[in-house]
């Protein structure tokens, strides 16, 4: 007879599980950048840009908003979109700032040979 996957924590507790039948040990993020993103919405809540609750309250109106996937497959992608809103409700950035630095990166991404890390200095515009 096999194991479970995962044993409780205390009786009675069921043992943890992903939705995707992936157990504790299962890579947290699928992508580096998802790693990133999490590290810097940490980053920013250290330096104080904004609470938890602030955090929280923002990432439910993202994850709520239409057009999100229904499988959570999107899930980063509203982190994302967490840390713009409050770079802007802050007064950090506004949309215009924001952008150009995203098109920057877009740009340095393309122009990097594969294998190589991306530089924001590698973007062709970059003055």
């Amino acid at each position: 007879m096999g194991q479970p996957d995962s044993a409780p924590d205390a009786p009675g507790e069921t043992p943890f599980r992903l939705p995707d039948g992936s157990g504790p040990d299962a890579p947290v993020f699928s992508e580096p950048w998802q790693a990133q993103a999490f590290a810097l919405a940490v980053a920013l809540h250290a330096r104080g840009l904004f609470t938890w609750a602030e955090w929280a309250a923002e990432l439910s109106r993202q994850v709520a908003r239409p057009g999100a996937a229904q499988d959570g497959s999107d899930y980063y992608q509203h982190w994302l979109a967490t840390i713009e809103a409050l770079l802007m409700q802050k007064g950090v950035a506004g949309p215009d700032v924001i952008n150009a630095l995203s098109s920057a990166w877009q740009r340095a991404a393309h122009a990097t040979p594969h294998g190589q890390p991306i530089k924001l200095e590698n973007d062709p515009e970059r003055a």
